[in-house]
């Protein structure tokens, strides 16, 4: 489980396909973020769905008064896990092989897709399903199962509507958040041959990939899923989702493969209990997703104390546990980002994800955990831009059902920014700047006075509408208020206070 040397070569490459650029060159972050916030069509569709999952998510507090008591214990839940995550783990994986499974262990994003490409040529599987999950995205899953010659259909609604696309989620638990009604007919015309009339509505056109997909569940020999959470008592795997796509992919196929990362562990169903309560309250203001599975282990054939033979299920069931550089987060200042369950909380009430949507960030993971979750595993040289993308208004403090300060640690990851030498020069020369002046009372109160004169020379009836230099960046999107003729402490003298 330790983490191996080459670990983060898989996590950094979790770019998405909007990275790109005009003639092939990867766009910058701050292109992304350009071209996103000068999308109105984009910034609307992303702040209608943040708007709506944030107020469904007060409402459904509101009407849980023990949420608060909840969340803390959620947080004591997940705390208590991490700090003992090599016990949790070893005792899942026994509970596991216990039931008839199999547990494969995955160090880099590439040995994980090696295991479940390999675990695919062991039985003979050619096709398969498979439902959405974040960590695939993350160690690029299909391209690997497609180069080893496996063929990948993605079952959840959105996430085929993303393959179809050969694109990439833009929200943690709302994949195709960037799209509109509108897109997705364009794109259903384009890709499956679809009439006027079967785009004509959102229910129609959810009718036709129903068709297109029921027809890949009965062809597919494998089910893959991710896992929301691993019960280490009873190596139990939970999927909770809104469609039925979940149970289809984990019971039609003969086999099912699980790939989870190692800090989704919870030690008992009572705990397990206690993580539902808050992660769908928190992500889409349900008091419970509408499936909930709990499968432990293979199809059971009543032989010895096995039990009753049942009628449905894999024959044969294996999880993968992908590191992918989470061990070596353990301990560290860092640590908290894996008490994280994926409920897109913090996306939905953070301003910057609302401004630009979650292609801008380039990354699997968006919003402020993707912030903090890709710098980690990925390193600072390919994601120290990312801690830069918030305004540290606490916001998603307040909102994270297991209570994770993000803002402490993206303080942190800035700061390891600056002492690897990653900060823009002319920021450096900036603050270094400010630093003197300001610790000189006599040269600040000059600097003062300069920046009130040339401000306002800038401005037109008050506002400056484009900075020069490198703070042009924030006159692209706003505009910037000129000095006031006088400083605070001058008014007060003045009033002879």
């Amino acid at each position: 489980m330790g983490a191996a040397a080459g670990q983060t070569a898989g996590a950094g490459q979790m770019a998405s396909a909007h990275t790109s650029h005009a003639g092939g060159r990867p766009a910058t972050f701050y292109q992304r973020v350009g071209r996103a916030v000068g999308n109105p069509t984009l910034q609307a569709a992303v702040r209608n769905a943040t708007d709506r999952m944030a107020a469904g998510r007060l409402s459904a507090v509101a009407m849980f008064p023990e949420m608060d008591a909840m969340r803390d214990h959620a947080r004591r839940i997940r705390a208590h896990t991490i700090a003992r995550l090599d016990h949790y783990l070893r005792e899942f994986e026994a509970s596991i092989q216990r039931r008839g499974g199999h547990v494969h262990w995955a160090s880099t994003a590439d040995e994980a897709v090696r295991l479940v490409a390999g675990i695919a040529r062991q039985h003979g599987v050619t096709r398969v399903v498979k439902s959405k999950s974040m960590v695939t995205e993350e160690i690029e899953l299909n391209p690997g199962l497609a180069a080893a010659g496996v063929e990948v259909l993605e079952t959840d609604l959105g996430e085929f509507i993303v393959q179809l696309d050969a694109d990439h989620p833009s929200h943690i638990v709302m994949p195709i958040i960037h799209k509109n009604r509108h897109d997705v007919a364009q794109l259903f015309r384009a890709r499956l041959d679809a009439t006027d009339d079967e785009v004509a509505d959102a229910p129609r056109m959810a009718g036709l990939a129903r068709r297109v997909l029921r027809a890949g569940f009965l062809k597919a020999d494998m089910g893959i899923s991710g896992g929301n959470f691993g019960v280490a008592s009873t190596g139990s795997v939970c999927i909770t989702t809104n469609e039925g796509n979940g149970r289809l992919t984990t019971t039609l196929p003969r086999v099912h493969v699980a790939v989870m990362g190692i800090e989704r562990i919870v030690p008992t169903l009572d705990d397990l209990g206690v993580m539902l309560q808050v992660l769908a309250r928190s992500a889409t203001g349900q008091p419970l997703t509408v499936y909930s599975n709990i499968i432990s282990g293979p199809r059971r054939h009543g032989t010895g104390t096995a039990g009753a033979a049942e009628s449905d299920g894999p024959e044969h069931f294996h999880v993968v546990m992908v590191d992918n550089g989470r061990s070596a987060l353990v301990g560290s200042e860092l640590a908290e980002i894996l008490y994280c369950i994926r409920c897109g909380a913090c996306l939905n009430s953070c301003p910057v994800y609302q401004s630009m949507g979650g292609h801008a960030y380039g990354s699997i993971y968006p919003g402020p955990v993707g912030a903090v979750l890709m710098p980690a595993l990925g390193g600072l040289h390919a994601w120290g831009d990312l801690p830069q993308a918030s305004s540290l208004c606490g916001a998603c403090r307040e909102v994270c059902p297991v209570r994770i300060d993000i803002p402490r640690m993206l303080l942190e990851l800035r700061d390891k920014t600056t002492q690897a030498g990653l900060t823009p020069n002319w920021v450096t020369f900036g603050l270094t700047v400010f630093r003197q002046a300001a610790t000189r009372p006599a040269l600040f109160r000059a600097a003062q006075r300069l920046a009130s004169w040339a401000t306002r020379r800038l401005a037109r009836d008050g506002w400056i509408r484009r900075m020069p230099g490198h703070m042009a960046r924030w006159s692209e999107t706003r505009d910037f208020p000129a000095f006031a003729p006088s400083t605070f402490q001058e008014q007060w003298k003045a009033r002879g206070r």
